[in-house]
């Protein structure tokens, strides 16, 4: 019979690892085995349980919410080209905060590992110890938020780290000052959008989505960066650190798999459920939920992007022109733009 029921300590247990992670003598999570092969930090049990929960789904005939950066409609700015020609000039700075922001927002996910979810189950009918809505107090937020930004006790960097020391190894160290990371990357509202719900569990789940358009978003941006950073005309005094950055990229998205796969099981199994409202009526959760998606999905995917482009561009074009040989690239640069 499969397995669906986990404690806490097994969802956060690690595995053993031969050989410490460490890069630009940062001590990270995770860790490799006896042939080098990479560890996922808390993966003892935690990836058998997401996927017995998707199974599960499955197995019921329920298919999972689709995320995938097929939902990114938008381009990236600057897109890889472009990123590449800068570089390729001697304008580094602009992947070098890029990269720092990367590992700055990264930093704020610690604050899952401090959250506590309400209880589901006083307001879905059908029985859900066995899920991943049960478990988010079990190891699933505590784990996902050590992930992204370190568990300071251990004194084990996470992403936050990691996005450091990729930049790094590409540019060495403190090459630029540290820029400002953006105040928010999710989507907010002022005003109560699935109401038939208690506040505190509309919050959480629209957490949870938020989240998961914010990881979806994250696989773009892998890419992006290792085809920035693979490019051989580029760091051509660094190649080997550059090769090894990749792969450190890599790293990340490996951990970050299993985020996407809980973040959605657990939305899915809500989607799902049949809800108890607040005023004592039973409704599909998928009549509660599929009217704010939609709107997370617009807003990761469009809004966002079209909101701060203007802004984006005119700080990109300072940074160009303020270059010594600026005034010659830029419009080159705005030519890559297609």
């Amino acid at each position: 019979m499969t397995r669906l029921i986990y404690s806490k300590q097994e969802i956060e247990a690690e595995r053993d690892y031969a050989v410490p992670h460490i890069e630009c003598g940062l001590k990270l999570h995770g860790g490799f085995d006896t042939e080098g092969n990479y560890i996922v930090p808390r993966s003892k049990y935690r990836f058998e349980a997401v996927k017995n929960w998707m199974d599960q789904l499955e197995s019921n005939g329920t298919e999972l919410v689709a995320a995938t950066t097929e939902l990114l409609t938008e381009p990236n700015f600057p897109n890889v080209e472009q990123q590449i020609f800068l570089v390729k000039n001697g304008i580094e700075q602009p992947l070098w905060d890029s990269l720092t922001i990367a590992g700055l927002i990264e930093g704020r996910g610690r604050l899952l590992a401090e959250f506590e979810a309400p209880d589901f189950q006083p307001i879905i009918v059908e029985d859900i110890s066995g899920t991943a809505l049960a478990h988010m107090n079990k190891g699933l937020l505590t784990s996902h938020g050590w992930d992204e930004g370190g568990r300071l006790e251990t004194g084990l960097g996470g992403h936050e780290v990691m996005w450091f020391a990729v930049r790094d190894l590409i540019f060495g160290k403190d090459k630029y000052p540290i820029p400002t990371a953006p105040t928010s990357i999710a989507r907010e509202s002022t005003d109560r959008e699935m109401a038939q719900l208690p506040p505190e569990h509309e919050m959480i789940v629209s957490l949870l989505m938020n989240v998961l358009m914010v990881e979806v978003r994250a696989e773009r941006v892998f890419s992006f960066y290792e085809d920035v950073i693979g490019d051989e005309s580029l760091f051509v005094d660094r190649r080997a650190e550059a090769k090894h950055a990749i792969k450190l990229v890599n790293r990340i998205r490996i951990d970050e798999a299993v985020h996407v796969d809980w973040l959605r099981t657990a939305v899915t199994e809500f989607r799902s459920s049949t809800i108890k409202t607040v005023t004592g009526e039973q409704v599909s959760g998928a009549s509660i939920m599929d009217p704010v998606w939609e709107k997370m999905i617009r807003w990761h995917a469009v809004d966002v992007h079209t909101a701060n482009l203007e802004n984006n561009v005119q700080a990109l074009d300072e940074k160009i022109l303020a270059a010594p040989n600026g005034a010659d690239i830029i419009d080159e640069f705005k030519q890559l733009a297609a």
